[in-house]
């Protein structure tokens, strides 16, 4: 399970998708989780659905990268719809050992949990096609008006881009001491859930020392290169926009638009009913 999370990894290519200029893919990112958000419908979150399987396409990964980064949320996805499932009221549809399962539940369920996947999946692109440089630079200028007021807009976005890119290191360490622990005939992946949880305790505490340790070296190292943060540096590669930005960037804002239509079809016809 552990090697299957992908969050903050980067798979370098030459797609549509990944020469990109970094902070327009930011901004359709952006519109991507407004699109979400202000879906109401199933019509308005296919539509997003669509979307993203599009673009996704263009990125030329494979998609069974893709459901590898959904299988670590899968206990979050059963939580949030078990929530929604037994407490929201509706017609009740399915009664089990004295439980009622109302329509509004399950609806309300389904919509959620395609919602969270979508979500995941959609940001996921983000750091999939942009290596974590790029991503420095770009988080950098656009938050480069905020250096008029002193806010430290260099060290936020290398602060942002180290953790992001620390994410698969700190997953590969933890699959390391987990496959030490159970040399050393520990039992993870039995026991009650009590057991489990204490057995996680000779895990954490060499990860978080061994976080400690890198983070001192990786500031070590960055002394011994004179860094001085992001005042008087150069940079070797200019971000640079063209017109694709600038068509991608309106195909999605126009996605965005036709979501918000749905929307408003679906008040307008419930209008309409209730006038009725």
């Amino acid at each position: 399970m552990i090697k299957d999370i992908t969050i903050g990894q980067y798979f370098p290519g030459n797609s549509f998708v990944h020469r990109l200029d970094p902070r327009f893919k930011i901004g359709i990112t952006a519109v991507f989780i407004c699109m979400l958000f202000s879906a109401d419908t199933f019509a308005g979150l296919g539509v997003a659905a669509v979307f993203f399987i599009i673009s996704y396409g263009l990125t030329g990964l494979p998609y069974k990268l893709m459901t590898r980064s959904i299988k670590p949320i899968i206990p979050i996805i059963i939580f949030t719809g078990f929530i929604n499932l037994f407490f929201i009221d509706g017609v009740p549809v399915i009664k089990i050992f004295g439980i009622i399962i109302t329509d509004e539940a399950l609806r309300v369920t389904a919509f959620m949990m395609i919602r969270i996947i979508l979500l995941i999946c959609g940001s996921s692109v983000l750091t999939y096609t942009t290596s974590p440089i790029v991503l420095t630079d770009a988080i950098e200028s656009i938050l480069r008006p905020l250096n008029k007021v002193h806010f430290p807009v260099h060290e936020l976005s290398m602060m942002m881009t180290i953790a992001l890119r620390f994410i698969p290191t700190l997953i590969e360490e933890t699959d390391k001491i987990m496959s030490a622990q159970k040399a050393r005939g520990a039992e993870l992946d039995s026991g009650s859930f009590m057991n489990r949880a204490k057995a996680l305790i000779p895990i954490l505490i060499p990860l978080f020392v061994s976080s400690f340790r890198r983070a001192e070296e990786l500031a070590l190292a960055m002394e011994c290169r004179c860094y001085r943060g992001g005042e008087g540096r150069t940079k070797l590669k200019t971000l640079s926009s063209g017109l694709s930005d600038y068509i991608a960037l309106s195909v999605s804002i126009l996605v965005l638009c036709g979501v918000i239509i749905i929307n408003m079809g679906k008040v307008s016809i419930l209008h309409a009913y209730t006038t009725i």
